[in-house]
């Protein structure tokens, strides 16, 4: 010991102020941002190996082997369940009827959803619905498909609720109802903590999250294998064509659609409105990702680490695939959003079918309205030879 601090006293001035300055570094704060410190260094990581590059030649055993991937990054296991569907209710609404059908989304929860089927006779083109977060939980289903008529005061407040929010986002009209009217069959269930399964609150979200974890599952993984199994049970109704079934979502309903069509081969077609962006471009000071919260929705621990999220959404590829974006939305950075787009579309032009994808940066915000709507159901319509 004697030794050691005669060394120290005799050190020359250069080290012992070195040796200060990495003192002081160590301890320094380390959060900044809702981010570790050492942030930049763990981005450096992010190489994203299983992305697709020119040197994938096996486009299909590249999809494969990154589904694997993302259903590993769940936590989930594969789910047979019988659906064992049941018509609890119906309303007519002019050229088709709206109806309440309870059935087995998974093995764990059996749900209750809002369907749409036309009245014309025969097999029609079929969109599944997904809703958004918004840190709105009364209401899940209801915010993509227009709820029952009132018959009391609870039924009335849910539709008070539902048209506001139609109103804020989609320019007064609920998407599901608008597609129904064109002929499709229309599916919207609630996720976990919306709706009739829920309400959660902002305050529960990292609890819930942290809950699914310790019980060996995960709220995203959750949500992910239960749109999967949505978009099986509408594929299997008998007024559905299986070759014509899209998915389509707002916000974080369009991360969850480019999710499943990613992962099921259910789901024909993509229809994706305000959500998509590199990660690189998220994940920087000020960006409503670092919040947390509803950031617990739409993460699978790890998978990062192998896939952005325009790669996952490229796993898609070739299927007919429409994205939407505002040059002005708050949540997703133009400049990480165009980068996204750009990744994507090598991905569909590998597949040589690059008209199947298109990538539109819209004026405005983070809303869904009306002529998006248009352009995206008419865009629809030609895929699936209607017009």
């Amino acid at each position: 010991m004697t030794n050691r601090r005669t060394a120290l006293l005799s050190a020359p001035l250069s080290f012992l102020l070195a040796a200060a300055a990495a003192a002081q570094s160590y301890e320094s704060p380390g959060i900044e941002h809702n981010m570790p410190v050492f942030a930049p260094a763990l981005k450096a990581k992010m190489t994203y190996p299983m992305a697709w590059s020119p040197a994938v030649k096996d486009l299909k055993a590249w999809r494969e082997k990154g589904r694997a991937k993302v259903w590993e990054a769940t936590l989930q296991q594969p789910d047979r369940t019988p659906f064992k569907a049941e018509v609890i209710a119906e309303e007519d609404r002019g050229s088709y009827v709206a109806r309440q059908v309870v059935f087995n989304l998974t093995g764990m929860s059996r749900v209750r959803a809002l369907l749409l089927v036309p009245k014309s006779a025969g097999r029609h083109p079929a969109t599944l619905m997904l809703h958004d977060h918004g840190g709105k939980f009364d209401i899940g289903k209801e915010k993509m498909i227009e709820p029952f008529g009132t018959v009391n005061a609870a039924d009335g407040a849910k539709h008070a609720s539902a048209k506001a929010w139609a109103d804020k986002h989609f320019s007064g009209r609920w998407p599901g109802d608008a597609l129904a009217a064109r002929g499709y069959v229309v599916l919207c269930t609630d996720a976990v903590g919306w709706g009739d399964r829920g309400p959660l609150t902002g305050e529960q979200q990292q609890a819930l999250a942290s809950n699914f974890f310790n019980l060996g599952s995960s709220m995203s993984g959750n949500m992910a294998l239960e749109d999967v199994r949505a978009a099986e049970f509408l594929a299997s109704l008998p007024e559905v064509d299986t070759k014509r079934v899209a998915a389509l979502g707002f916000s974080m309903g369009a991360f969850r659609v480019w999710q499943v069509g990613a992962l099921s081969d259910a789901v024909t077609a993509v229809i994706a409105s305000n959500w998509m962006a590199t990660t690189e471009g998220l994940m920087v000071p000020g960006s409503n990702q670092l919040r947390g919260s509803s950031a617990f929705q739409m993460m699978h621990p790890g998978l990062l680490r192998y896939l952005d999220h325009p790669d996952v959404a490229s796993l898609a590829a070739p299927k007919p695939t429409l994205f939407f974006a505002g040059e002005t939305d708050k949540l997703f950075p133009v400049a990480a959003v165009r980068a996204a787009y750009a990744k994507m579309g090598k991905v569909w032009q590998a597949h040589g079918a690059a008209d199947k994808f298109e990538a539109i940066v819209r004026p405005g915000g983070h809303e869904f309205p009306k002529e998006a709507q248009d352009h995206a159901y008419d865009w629809l319509d030609r895929q699936f030879g209607k017009r």
